[in-house]
């Protein structure tokens, strides 16, 4: 797990590199074309091209719209604010996942969890700060619907799984993230520069490790004990941020992450302590 968000880490930093000279949705294509071929090798490798086809196409292409928007609209905050500042509004999606688990997938949410929830909130508008300097605007808002999709898609990869492959849920939903991206960047596609095509392979390789390993991390160990490790994804940024780019997250934005780390830690507690009275 360590070794995915690392992984992660500087692919989103190859975005954010590549985001300053191409636009949002032409770098989302890019990122799931360039992990594409990885992903491909890894199912030949591991369960052969059968295992690429799905059943339910119609929550595949939902899921596609979803990883369309969501990629875009990170890539968008990563050409306008730092990766740290991005990272900690990200780390609401959790938070949404568990609210939205109990409409649509009919999960019971206690009241403690639904404070849990609240109080991430209050994290998130501290690192907006909407009256002060913060992170309120178009950027902020593209990470928080980002985090939605995210949620989004999680929730329907709970569905996904029951009948398909892992390996046809990630080759799909990079697929279609290429193709939509792809022919929403069309009209203001811009041509690839030598200099770049570097990067992009980096990135689309950086993503299929980090793939490869979150897939790892999970088939070898507990859901509940490896998420949490998810957060050292702000240690990455921020030390990014700092090497790449000089900038540092000022107090505000250290407070608000702090917040809504610790809400998302208590809503992986309050689920571990679900599961094992249910299992004891």
């Amino acid at each position: 797990m360590l070794a995915a968000v690392a992984a992660f880490a500087w692919m989103d930093a190859g975005l954010k590199l590549l985001a300053a000279h191409y636009p949002p949705m032409q770098v989302a294509a890019l990122r799931g074309l360039a992990s594409l071929p990885w992903v491909l090798g890894w199912t030949l490798a591991t369960a052969g091209a059968r295992a690429l086809w799905p059943r339910r196409w119609s929550l595949h292409l939902l899921r596609g719209g979803l990883g369309v928007v969501m990629m875009g609209s990170f890539v968008y905050a990563l050409g306008r604010m730092p990766m740290a500042s991005a990272y900690a509004l990200f780390f609401v999606a959790p938070l949404l996942l568990t609210a939205l688990s109990g409409p649509l997938l009919g999960e019971r949410v206690g009241p403690r969890c639904w404070a849990a929830i609240g109080a991430g909130m209050l994290g998130v508008w501290v690192v907006l700060r909407p009256s002060g300097a913060g992170m309120l605007g178009l950027a902020g808002m593209a990470v928080l619907l980002s985090a939605l999709c995210y949620a989004l898609s999680a929730l329907m990869v709970r569905v996904l799984a029951r009948r398909d492959s892992s390996q046809a849920i990630t080759f799909w939903m990079l697929a279609m993230m290429a193709g939509g991206a792809g022919v929403l960047a069309w009209p203001d596609w811009v041509a690839l520069h030598t200099a770049s095509l570097w990067l992009v392979a980096a990135v689309g390789l950086a993503g299929a490790l980090g793939q490869y390993a979150i897939t790892e991390a999970f088939r070898h160990g507990e859901a509940s004990l490896l998420a949490p490790l998810e957060y050292t994804a702000l240690l990455w940024g921020v030390a990014l941020d700092l090497a790449l780019w000089g900038v540092l997250p000022d107090a505000m934005t250290w407070l608000g992450a702090a917040i809504i780390i610790g809400s998302g830690l208590y809503l992986l507690r309050r689920e571990r302590e679900h599961i094992e009275a249910e299992h004891p």
